[in-house]
């Protein structure tokens, strides 16, 4: 998982990165709300901790302002010297999901990361996982549409299987490259673009199929699942348009 931590405290921001690396994730830390938010803006993370007070935006600030952009499944949670009522209430009032005073005890402030991560992203025990026409077999790596096999790579199941369990989610090719092919991103986004185009065509990820894999715009890619009429209004739409 991926958590980006906002910490004016360069001390307190380096406790909370140890705690969150031996958690074995990754911590993106920045010590000011503006430059969060500009990163976040065309990347993905799993998990928010912010500071109360941050020059630039603080933590209340930013967690209003994204929100709607990292959506409501991400768990934000808010570790601050200030740990008054009033300030607890208006951090989960906006949407926070927990709120720890600095400075941490280790062994808690892990566990109340996790708690946090599991409820986010439960785990999937099931080796088979079906959605719509497509049956993902994780055993086998291997992937069905409508009943037909479709012969992918290992990086191609795991590129489809990124996708198919984030539905709705904008993943960011950074995100993207970690995730499936664990390493920092350095390559061309075309290299992204590529494996998207070839997986689309691969899967058929079209509205007849109920599913639309959609770019955006200087970010990365979000895979929609539409609806009955929506569908088929997608459906007949491209029709006209071929």
């Amino acid at each position: 998982m991926r958590i980006a931590v906002l910490q004016s405290d360069p001390q307190h921001r380096f406790v909370i990165g140890g705690i969150i690396e031996r958690l074995n994730h990754e911590c993106i830390p920045f010590s000011d709300g503006l430059s969060m938010s500009k990163s976040l803006s065309r990347s993905t993370v799993d998990m928010l901790i912010l500071d109360w007070h941050s020059t630039g935006l603080s933590g209340l600030d930013l967690l209003k302002s994204m929100r709607s952009g990292i959506g409501e499944r991400v768990p934000v949670m808010f570790a601050s010297v200030d740990g008054g009522e009033s300030n607890v209430v208006r951090a989960l009032s906006a949407g926070a999901d927990d709120y720890v005073t600095l400075p941490v005890r280790s062994a808690e402030f892990g566990a109340r990361v996790a708690a946090l991560l599991r409820r986010a992203y439960p785990a999937k025990t099931a080796a088979v996982t079906e959605l719509g026409p497509y049956r993902f077999d994780s055993r086998q790596q291997s992937v069905t549409v409508r009943g037909r096999p479709v012969q992918l790579s290992g990086t191609q199941f795991r590129l489809a299987l990124l996708f198919f369990s984030n539905i709705g989610r904008v993943l960011s090719r950074d995100h993207i490259f970690a995730m499936v092919w664990g390493r920092e991103f350095r390559e061309s986004t075309r290299t992204i673009d590529s494996h998207v185009s070839r997986l689309r065509l691969a899967l058929t990820i079209e509205p007849v199929n109920h599913f639309r894999l959609q770019p955006v715009y200087k970010s990365g890619y979000r895979l929609l699942h539409l609806y009955g009429d929506i569908a088929e209004e997608a459906r007949l739409q491209e029709g006209a348009t071929a």
